[in-house]
């Protein structure tokens, strides 16, 4: 896995391309430190799936640096309900900021994937050579697709052009400002959402999608964001890095986790009806490790904070979801 001399984002101009969702707005949080000018822009402004918009928008800001953190995201429900959506989006938006970072002459890229580009059934950790060994999880095989041509599109264009363009793997994350409408949710939000109005409705019952078996690692943004600028700054190649926490859990321990935290003493229910998606899904981060990172946020410790900024922001998040309707 080959590494450059550290790339320094002292005094430059950093995009962050989705500076408004999870992992965005912990990357402007943390870039803070970094004495860089942090450019953003919004929807309204360049939609990132319109490629002359998005080439305006780099010729005029000339960024040196770019995180492409913008991206079509949601569940299970949501993936499955709008695959459209979540494959045309996904694609566009990694098509046109790529291509017009090699054409304004971008120093350094990072592309953000996910960890469900991984095969359904990959051995356990999945580590980064697992990648298009075997079928994927029919689930979110949409967004997986798009986020594989977006891998191959940096690694293309590092060979073909020398473009420095690096990919990392987010692990399922979670964190302050996340999404906690449970239409479009991942699923730790989304028990914070259900557990928060348990507790207000004095509930006896709290309701899980699947059987709980189901195994996951989260990662909190936070901690997440501060590994992407280790990699920006520290990495360059064309192998693919995981970011995860290196630890798993069940969902149902997870729910139980989340309902502690929120002081719910009810029952949970499973719907053994609704799908589970992956059985198992943890990252070897073998490679990130070696570079020199390892995570700081404990699952509890990010949970208590998650739910304790949902209850005090609940307001604002509930009328963003129904204006979103």
């Amino acid at each position: 896995m080959p590494t450059n001399s550290p790339y320094a984002l002292q005094n430059k101009r950093v995009w962050v391309a989705g500076h408004r969702g999870l992992v965005g707005a912990a990357l402007v949080r943390r870039l803070a430190a970094e004495q860089c000018e942090i450019l953003t822009v919004g929807h309204v402004d360049c939609d990132l799936r319109q490629a002359p918009a998005v080439e305006a928008w780099m010729t005029a800001n000339r960024p040196q640096a770019v995180f492409v953190a913008a991206a079509r995201v949601g569940g299970i429900y949501a993936n499955d309900s709008r695959p459209a959506d979540f494959i045309y989006d996904n694609l566009m938006i990694a098509a046109n900021v790529i291509e017009a970072a090699r054409r304004t002459g971008v120093e350094k890229l990072l592309f953000l994937g996910s960890t469900c580009i991984y095969p359904r059934l990959a051995p356990q950790p999945m580590h980064e050579d697992s990648l298009l060994t075997g079928p994927l999880e029919p689930t979110n095989q949409w967004y997986a697709v798009a986020k594989i041509a977006g891998i191959k599109l940096a690694q293309a264009y590092r060979r073909q052009h020398g473009c420095d363009f690096i990919s990392a793997m987010p692990t399922n994350l979670y964190g302050t400002g996340d999404n906690f409408d449970l239409r479009s949710s991942h699923v730790l939000p989304a028990l914070i959402a259900k557990a928060y109005d348990a507790v207000e409705h004095d509930a006896p019952t709290v309701e899980i999608w699947g059987s709980g078996r189901p195994l996951r690692e989260f990662l909190h943004a936070d901690d997440c964001a501060d590994a992407l600028v280790h990699l920006m700054k520290n990495y360059s190649g064309e192998d693919i890095v995981n970011v995860g926490s290196g630890q798993e859990v069940s969902i149902a321990d997870l729910a139980y986790l989340v309902c502690r935290v929120a002081g719910f003493r009810g029952r949970l229910v499973f719907d053994t009806g609704k799908p589970d998606g992956t059985p198992r899904k943890r990252v070897d981060i073998g490679r990130l490790t070696a570079l020199g990172w390892q995570p700081h946020i404990t699952l509890e410790d990010g949970v208590r904070e998650t739910y304790r900024w949902y209850a005090e922001h609940r307001r604002s998040v509930r009328r963003q979801q129904l204006e979103a309707v």
